[in-house]
């Protein structure tokens, strides 16, 4: 497949703002990967994939599947590696921090494999996807308080939402039904 110099520079670039895009929505929420490293996941990813369809196969497109079925099991594996890496989980109280982030890694990665294969209506569906998730949902959690919050010091559940979880998850041993809940917020 014959990609244009222009085509390579416009699909690497819009991986790039694409990513670094989805990246600011992560800065803004404080988490620790954010426009730098989302622009560059996305951009590797697209990069990748852009090496990968460049490389002359002599007309035959079996062929070139199997290198872009490749690279896109190779970008989808890895990536996961660095999502794992932002996956946190507090032994004492249950609670795992960073699925969002790495999830917004995986995701950034698929839209810059997008980005390289011009696959443009997949890459503008799932960008706005993205945004929708990580802008619209924090804010409906927010205002129908859906998002469990936990106090660090006794592992309760609080808020509106908490003693919902207290009343329909929490049947098992006696004495966590019986301790009280305390609102944190």
């Amino acid at each position: 497949m014959e990609v244009q110099a222009l085509d390579v520079a416009l699909r690497l670039l819009m991986a790039t703002l694409i990513g670094a895009a989805l990246g600011l929505t992560r800065d803004i929420a404080q988490k620790p990967m954010g426009m730098r490293t989302l622009g560059l996941v996305s951009l590797g990813a697209a990069a990748a994939s852009l090496a990968v369809i460049q490389v002359p196969i002599g007309g035959q497109p079996d062929a070139l599947s199997r290198l872009v079925q490749g690279i896109v099991q190779g970008v989808m594996a890895g990536i996961s590696f660095i999502g794992a890496g932002v996956i946190i989980r507090d032994q004492s109280s249950g609670k795992v921090d960073g699925l969002t982030t790495a999830s917004t890694v995986w995701v950034t990665a698929a839209i810059g494999i997008g980005c390289a294969l011009g696959a443009w209506v997949t890459v503008a569906s799932s960008t706005l996807l993205a945004f929708f998730l990580l802008v619209a949902i924090p804010w409906v959690e927010l205002r129908l308080d859906l998002k469990r919050k936990c106090n660090n010091d006794s592992g309760t559940i609080s808020g509106k939402a908490g003693i919902k979880v207290r009343q329909r998850v929490l049947k098992g041993p006696a004495k966590l039904q019986d301790q009280p809940l305390h609102d944190t917020q």
